[in-house]
């Protein structure tokens, strides 16, 4: 064997060195907001910019705005169940293209600000449905629903915007909720599932299931998109993740929070199981994580989010459980409205709604911002 040589060992190294930056590059260009990929977009056609559109909206669920994190999470729901998948994608498409028909904000429809309240609406009117899969008469509310939404969207925007505060998932929310009350278990057309409260005392009930609790923490974060299998969970978790690091450890500990809230109010083995009682907890978590810049105070700050919102979200599906409704996310969106409002120490860190973007790039802004500051102030000093 030929022994290489110094100057050969050095371009090798160099080589390495040369492909770990371009990968690295190239993971950098993926994750983020992608805002190189809007210049890229304005001259493609108008099926390309919808799919990308759909693809923002699907992640802003998340507080996300990424449309290779929207991928993954499609690709999730298609493998979770091809049903969901099919209704998360028109709810998606028909509240967006409702946006763009009724002349809403293009700044706002390219960034998917009216997709996401709509793909929700969608996959939940697929969950609560007691009709099975494929049951296509349900695409009828599933498209008026979400349509319906960018008109509430749009609304609530404008009374909000003079507290700076975001509509959410406020317009997902009212449209579930009033779409099960207009049907019904027993409804000939739209039959949906009459829900449980999680108080409620379960006959017989075995011995909690260590393996199960934990394995519930990863689906609080998959029932965000109402998805109750692991692996696709997990997916969503890696799709969260692509697009911001902090973010998916915000998510993954604020379903712990909800789970843990879950187990010291003794809630039915079935939702902590399931994830759904640590979805809500991770959506508190997570918007503290996302709206506010990332410090120790903060991270505390959000922690107390997740802890308010799972409490909030117990207490709220007791009260709707008694007459057979869902709380859906009415606890993490209240919660995180009012955490916006906070004044005080804590508000210094608060970003501005139309600022927001993934929180490790909040932090460099917040750095740069601080190392513009003290120039200017020591050009004043001298």
């Amino acid at each position: 064997m030929r022994c290489q040589s110094g100057a050969e060992m050095e371009e090798a190294s160099r080589t390495r060195a040369s492909f770990s930056r371009r990968v690295l590059n190239g993971l950098l260009l993926c994750s983020g907001d992608m805002e190189h990929l809007d210049k890229y977009m304005k001259d493609k056609s108008f099926v390309l910019q919808l799919a990308v559109c759909g693809l923002r909206g699907v992640t802003r669920v998340i507080l996300a705005n990424n449309p290779l994190s929207g991928g993954l999470i499609l690709a999730a729901l298609y493998w979770a169940s091809p049903w969901q998948g099919l209704l998360g994608t028109l709810g998606v498409l028909a509240s967006t293209l409702t946006a763009v028909i009724t002349g809403q904000d293009s700044v706002e429809v390219a960034g998917g600000h009216h997709g996401f309240n709509g793909m929700l609406v969608s996959l939940l009117m697929g969950v609560y449905s007691s009709a099975g899969d494929w049951y296509w008469w349900l695409l009828l509310p599933v498209f008026l629903g979400s349509a319906t939404c960018v008109f509430l969207f749009s609304g609530l925007s404008s009374f909000l915007d003079r507290w700076d505060l975001p509509a959410a998932v406020f317009p997902f929310n009212i449209i579930i909720i009033l779409y099960l009350l207009c049907t019904g278990p027993e409804h000939p057309y739209f039959p949906h599932h009459s829900i449980k409260p999680p108080g409620a005392l379960e006959p017989n009930a075995t011995e909690l299931i260590a393996l199960q609790v934990i394995r519930g923490i990863p689906l609080g974060v998959g029932q965000i998109f109402a998805c109750g299998d692991l692996g696709p969970s997990l997916l969503i978790l890696g799709a969260v993740f692509l697009y911001s690091p902090l973010l998916a450890v915000h998510a993954l500990l604020g379903s712990a929070v909800g789970t843990l809230t879950g187990l010291s109010m003794a809630v039915r083995h079935e939702s902590l199981y399931s994830g759904l009682s640590g979805f809500n907890g991770a959506l508190g978590c997570m918007a503290v994580g996302g709206f506010f810049i990332f410090s120790l105070w903060t991270h505390l700050f959000a922690i107390a989010s997740a802890f308010f919102s799972a409490y909030a979200d117990i207490a709220l599906s007791n009260l709707m459980g008694t007459v057979g409704l869902p709380a859906c996310s009415w606890a993490a969106t209240l919660v995180a409205t009012l955490m916006l409002l906070l004044t005080g120490s804590l508000a210094a860190y608060r970003i501005p709604t139309g600022q927001v973007r993934a929180p490790e790039r909040n932090l460099q802004l917040r750095s740069q911002w601080e190392a513009g500051n003290t120039e200017e102030r020591e050009s004043a000093d001298v």
